[in-house]
């Protein structure tokens, strides 16, 4: 165990911003609830999945809805609470500690705000080592955890318990109820036990995002390029750079979707990449070719900070570097790409791995 202040969690923010593909909400409105909470409360246990009990009961906090709508209906911090204590009484045990369900922008954050308001640790680790759209894609889904009992809550005060037969009901109920509370809700979800996250989880996830945030700083304190840092760092390749022309986004059925289209610059001058998101990052390619697909990572990075770029904050004319960087390996099982492949989202492609997508191209 050690403890998380706020130079760490700045630095958290940073990577979850990467790590999310786009997604996961606003990184900025997640830091500062978890800034406010490490003022009052003081700093937050951080746990390694290792030490955890078998017979431990640890649940998950998360936000879930479009990212578009959380730029103007930011939470209060209260949802996370009110769902958390619902559920345990649900449950009807104590719950030991909270934990990420993805590495994404604001749903890396939360559970920091949520353990240092009610003196919980938070687990290294997350379910995706990344972020999706969808409450199935994670990887306790795949490892056969129950969705539910799950617990909603909004800001006006209302709540609801769900209990389904699977994870793909879970999302589809949960999604409609979500955009009647306003497309935007907190939710405590995938109640596990130190085993089942033992088994199931993306290991020291916060951990990864604390050192991408430092290794960023670090590299443009010392004049280098923090792309190159980032992509040493995560085994990544830089699929594409240039400036955006074009944006075609709206919020629909719960989700931010759309296209960004980026006219190139540089070595990537004359030709133009297509980044396709629900969300997140699902698709980044050429006229020519696929650069990268879910579930490897796509993220876009601002060409001279290296600081990610969100689906939500996509803007004409910015400059940007789009990344591609290895999903964890339990994506690239025959369930994971039925979970979250490129086909599950409509796209007419088998999985190709970015490193061999990266090979053909060169």
């Amino acid at each position: 165990m050690r403890l998380i202040g706020k130079e760490e969690v700045e630095n958290i923010a940073i990577g979850a911003a990467l790590l999310g593909t786009g997604g996961g909400g606003d990184p900025y409105i997640g830091k500062m609830m978890a800034l406010q909470a490490i003022e009052e409360f003081g700093p937050i246990k951080l746990l390694d999945i290792t030490e955890l009990e078998d017979d431990d009961v640890i649940v998950p906090s998360a936000m879930m809805g479009a990212p578009t709508v959380m730029v103007e209906k930011i939470p209060s911090g209260e949802e996370a609470l009110v769902s958390f204590q619902e559920l345990e009484k649900v449950l009807q045990k104590k719950i030991k500690a909270t934990m990420p369900i993805e590495a994404g922008g604001v749903n890396s954050l939360l559970p920091l705000a949520l353990a240092a308001s009610i003196g919980l640790p938070v687990v290294d680790g997350d379910g995706m080592g990344r972020a999706f759209p969808e409450l199935q894609m994670v990887t306790f889904y795949l490892n056969d955890v129950s969705t539910t009992p799950m617990v909603l809550a909004d800001e006006k005060g209302n709540s609801m318990v769900l209990n389904t037969v699977n994870g793909v009901w879970a999302e589809k109920i949960a999604r409609s109820a979500t955009m009647v509370m306003g497309g935007s809700v907190m939710n405590a979800i995938y109640p596990m036990t130190g085993k089942q996250v033992k088994d199931s989880s993306v290991y020291r996830t916060l951990t990864l995002e604390e050192k991408i945030g430092r290794i960023i700083k670090e590299a443009k304190a010392n004049k280098q390029n923090p792309i190159h840092a980032v992509l040493d760092l995560l085994g990544g390749y830089q699929l594409f750079t240039g400036k955006i022309t074009d944006i075609d986004r709206r919020t629909d059925g719960g989700f931010v979707r759309g296209t960004a289209t980026i006219e190139g610059l540089g070595e990537d001058k004359g030709q133009h990449c297509y980044l396709e998101f629900q969300n997140e990052n699902l698709l980044a390619r050429t006229d020519s070719q696929v650069l990268c697909m879910t579930p490897d990572l796509i993220t876009m990075l601002d060409t001279e900070t290296a600081l990610p770029i969100t689906t939500e904050g996509l803007r004409y004319g910015a400059r940007g570097t789009v990344i591609g960087i290895p999903s964890d390996e339990k994506w690239r099982t025959q369930r994971g790409i039925e979970v979250a492949g490129p086909r599950y989202f409509g796209y007419e492609h088998d999985f190709t791995p970015v490193e061999e997508l990266q090979k053909g191209r060169a």
